[in-house]
């Protein structure tokens, strides 16, 4: 057992292995930068949306991806009437800071604060404590069925107490020359939220310093896909093991947090690796193959007899087509019979 910061970690052969395999990942992303231009363009902004959409809706939003890449798409003051919007629309400008700016953002209290104060902008309700730190206790709280709320985890005190864990935490992650860059990332985004430094944002803002920190220290991959999408996919997860460690408060072992974010950076290096392969397959394809895998996309669900009427294909070229896509890991098919539909892989 090691000590980090103020916490325990098990340096185990899995953590090493999941390091390694990062690690592996990372070396060959110079190369597969250079090939890929057009690519990681639709990719980042795919990445953008879900980061957005995800980061928001695991905080409470109700907005959709596609409803974030509408209001994304066309962004104005007018159409920030309602809190999920002006919540998005703030995770969005930071999440865009932190893309355009990462090597000049340095990690200090005040431009953590800073970052705050941006993804609040907007918000109506939150303008009275955006960029400062809390000035309430904000214990992490449950409401049960009855109604009555049940505290799940007790936050660092506000004033002083807050103060001088960020401190801490700030000190610690410049000072420390000896921990893993990837491994620092997993401890700061966690002691983050577990201090809870702010009155209301810090589960959204400890995900885009999650992103600052990997980008400071050089994994620009992961500007191309969603840290924040495979967190939503398994939120239940997510808060099970953050909750497990801070339950031990304080000198915590918190081995399985940092399990938790290896992993999740695991499987979306693997989305990320076979959306570059499908991407440089989809460049292979003919403007036929092109036009049904467009259909497909904007129609899941659809049926080849669907497809035919759209495109004017006749129904026998249209079903070879789909077999193909198939066959090429582009496409999903899904039930049999008259009842066959599609979908994006």
């Amino acid at each position: 057992m090691n000590n980090v910061h103020t916490f325990n970690l098990e340096l185990d052969w899995k953590l090493i292995n999941q390091l390694s395999s990062l690690e592996r990942f990372d070396a060959s992303w110079s190369s597969i930068e250079a090939k890929e231009g057009q690519s990681l363009k639709q990719l980042k902004s795919i990445a953008t949306v879900e980061s957005v959409g995800a980061s928001t809706r695991i905080e409470g939003s109700k907005m959709s991806n596609e409803e974030v890449d509408v209001l994304l798409a066309d962004l104005s003051i007018d159409k920030l009437s309602e809190r999920d919007a002006q919540e998005v629309a703030g995770y969005f400008d930071v999440f865009e800071i932190i893309g355009d700016a990462y090597e000049d953002i340095e990690v200090t209290q005040n431009e953590i604060k800073g970052l705050h104060n941006q993804m609040l902008k907007y918000s109506e309700k939150d303008h009275w404590h955006k960029g400062d730190y809390k000035q309430h206790s904000n214990n992490v709280e449950a409401t049960m069925a009855d109604g009555t709320k049940q505290i799940i985890f007790e936050t660092t005190p506000p004033g002083y107490e807050t103060d001088d864990a960020m401190s801490q935490l700030v000190d610690w992650y410049k000072s420390d020359e000896e921990t893993h860059p990837i491994i620092k990332s997993a401890i700061f985004s966690y002691e983050f939220v577990s201090i809870h430094p702010f009155q209301d944002g810090n589960g959204r803002l400890s995900r885009l310093i999650a992103v600052l920190l990997l980008l400071k220290n050089g994994y620009k991959w992961i500007q191309y896909v969603s840290l924040e999408h495979e967190i939503e996919n398994r939120k239940t997860e997510y808060y099970r093991v953050l909750r497990s460690c801070q339950a031990q408060r304080p000198n915590e072992d918190i081995t399985n947090w940092v399990l938790f974010f290896l992993d999740v950076l695991k499987n979306i290096q693997v989305k990320l690796d076979l959306k570059l392969k499908q991407s440089g397959i989809e460049a292979e394809l003919s403007p036929r193959e092109k036009s049904i895998l467009t259909v497909i996309a904007n129609n899941p669900g659809c049926k080849s007899g669907t497809i035919s009427t759209k495109l004017s294909i006749p129904n026998p070229t249209v079903k070879r087509i789909l077999k193909t896509l198939v066959d090429k890991g582009l496409i999903q098919k899904h039930g049999s019979g008259p009842g066959t539909n599609y979908s994006i892989t």
